[in-house]
């Protein structure tokens, strides 16, 4: 079976499977919060927790993980809603919320502490983790996260939170191919780089019923979350921190990096050439380089700390 699709018997509170011979990766799945999320884990060592961003999921990964679990033990999860995970009806998408589900599913996991990485609302969604439990967290590496200094995506959260558009974008973008090719062509920099399987890969949950009822959950309290992150940013101020950007990003404003960088007392900021909004996609080489090098930094320095 591909990857993420292998049924796996329940055995407590965390259902094992077998390695995947395509990919040193197990397919695995924990019951949170009365729902069923599946999650990839592979490696030995620290813990590197991998959040996807809105319309991802742990495929988004698929690059990164085998590299990463050369040094860690990597974990990725498809969060609630997204991927192939479950969404209880009454699930509360607020920022503060999906936060405290992913320190619910470190606690469920076994994950005492560990490296973060987040990429756009999973970026902002990894702050709000931090923010709320700081000593869990190792360090941060935030890739185009959503942050109070890009005004981009506002406009589209307000229209997209009224009901009668989205009961047609729900209705009508599951069945168009067509509308994910353009999606991913403005997500890229150079959309020449977009590899045959990605399309095909991101399409695969959204033939589920009702795959866009979490995005629009998060949608609807999008600017009010913006908000949060204010509050949060300080909290966190002393996490060693990488952040990444494409350059040529048009979902989360470039120079936005540069306010948020300011947050931090320990951060430093690489911005990737001609890249778009997924560098983990478009140059997963170069970004793999880039993260292995700022975690065999952030090792030695928080070994020389205690």
């Amino acid at each position: 079976m591909s990857y993420l699709e292998k049924k796996v018997a329940w055995n407590g509170n965390v259902e094992a499977g077998k390695p995947s011979p395509a990919l040193p990766v197990q397919s695995l799945g924990v019951r949170l919060d009365g729902a069923w999320v599946p999650f990839a884990r592979a490696g030995e060592g620290p813990a590197l927790l991998l959040v996807h961003g809105l319309l991802g999921y742990s495929f988004s990964w698929r690059h990164a993980i085998p590299k990463m679990a050369e040094q860690f033990t990597v974990y990725a999860p498809d969060l609630p809603g997204a991927g192939f995970s479950e969404l209880p009806a009454d699930t509360d998408c607020r920022l503060e919320a999906c936060a405290e589900r992913l320190l619910r599913f470190m606690d469920a996991t076994g994950i005492e502490d560990c490296r973060l990485l987040g990429t756009s609302h999973g970026g902002a969604v990894a702050i709000m983790t931090a923010a709320l439990d700081p000593r869990r967290i190792r360090a941060l590496i935030l890739v185009a996260p959503v942050n109070p200094w890009s005004a981009h995506g506002k406009a589209l959260s307000v229209m997209l939170s009224r009901v009668l558009p989205a009961a047609a974008f729900v209705r009508v973008a599951p069945r168009l191919r067509s509308l994910q090719e353009f999606y991913f062509r403005r997500m890229y920099g150079d959309s020449r780089r977009i590899r045959p399987e990605t399309i095909d890969g991101y399409l695969k949950p959204l033939l589920g019923p009702d795959p866009f009822r979490y995005g629009l959950a998060v949608l609807r309290s999008w600017n009010r979350d913006l908000r949060r992150l204010e509050w949060a940013l300080p909290r966190i101020s002393q996490i060693p921190t990488l952040l990444v950007w494409g350059s040529r990003d048009g979902a989360v404003d470039p120079a936005s990096a540069i306010p948020l960088r300011q947050q931090f007392v320990d951060c430093e900021l690489r911005i990737m050439a001609g890249l778009g909004h997924l560098p983990y996609e478009e140059a997963p080489e170069e970004f793999n380089q880039a993260i292995g090098e700022f975690l065999s930094r952030g090792v030695h320095r928080l070994e020389g700390k205690s």
